[in-house]
């Protein structure tokens, strides 16, 4: 059986990457939904209907459990399709509740797509857990559009950034929650505008650690003593249901994990 990790676009495999670091012995769909994306611009019936598409090709691929990888489509549709599907469903949100505790006391920026920003999940979150409203809401939505075409490191993510940063008076911040998964590919220019003090933190990690939650409670975790089999070979990736299998695609595909492993080390 397969686990499922899906997204709008390419963010999404920062998930699958630590998937793959975390639970080796397993075998994956992942799926990017780059016709639609970017989710984060659209209503939340519009997220509603397209994650429900995915989630009956999910269905149909022999998941035993699917990650939503994207933080606006968990938002929006976590919980209505957890009542309709029986497969687990395990979402990401922002870590905003560590960045809290590891802030001590100085202010928290919460990076993320609009639609996420403006849901009721998230700001019920930081209400929950934001006693001294440390926490500053930064909706960046050009940042997937940058993600989308492939544009890491420019001098137009840069000024972007600078410009978006520029009303905070970034001394006083601790931590920078990273609330998109696109965001992930950017630590390299966000090290470089922010403070050294500053730290980033996203929820790919503890993510993943639910997902080995859910499979050893179900007890459907793979354990085959460490198989070393090459990224392409765990995973089979969909761009909107159709499957990459070219020689230029999948060395695209390499790329980004080449990327992503170096940012995990920033």
């Amino acid at each position: 059986m397969n686990i499922g990790i899906f997204d709008s676009g390419i963010g999404g495999m920062t998930l699958l990457h630590q998937a793959l670091v975390m639970l080796p012995d397993e075998s994956y769909i992942f799926y990017a939904d780059t016709d639609n994306a970017p989710y984060g611009t659209k209503s939340r019936e519009q997220v509603i209907a397209l994650v429900d598409d995915v989630m009956r090709f999910m269905t149909m691929h022999d998941c035993k459990a699917v990650v939503i990888a994207c933080n606006t489509a968990t938002a929006a549709a976590a919980e209505i399709m957890r009542q309709k599907y029986p497969v687990p469903i395990i979402g990401i949100e922002p870590a905003v509740k560590p960045a809290i505790k590891e802030s001590h006391g100085k202010r928290v920026i919460v990076a993320a797509t609009p639609l996420t920003v403006r849901e009721e999940k998230l700001q019920n979150l930081v209400r929950r857990v934001d006693d001294t409203h440390l926490v500053d809401l930064l909706a960046l939505p050009r940042l997937v559009e940058f993600a989308e075409r492939g544009e890491f490191v420019s001098d137009g993510v840069e000024q972007y950034l600078r410009n978006a940063f520029s009303p905070y008076r970034l001394e006083d911040y601790a931590e920078l929650v990273l609330g998109c998964t696109h965001f992930n590919y950017f630590k390299d220019t966000f090290r470089k505008i922010l403070p050294v003090n500053v730290h980033m933190i996203d929820g790919s990690e503890g993510t993943i650690r639910q997902l080995v939650h859910v499979l050893e409670h179900k007890k459907q975790l793979e354990r085959n003593g460490g198989n070393n089999r090459e990224f392409d070979a765990r995973v089979k990736y969909f761009s909107s249901g159709r499957e990459l299998k070219g020689e230029q695609e999948l060395a695209y595909i390499r790329k980004l994990h080449e990327r992503l492993e170096k940012m995990r080390e920033l």
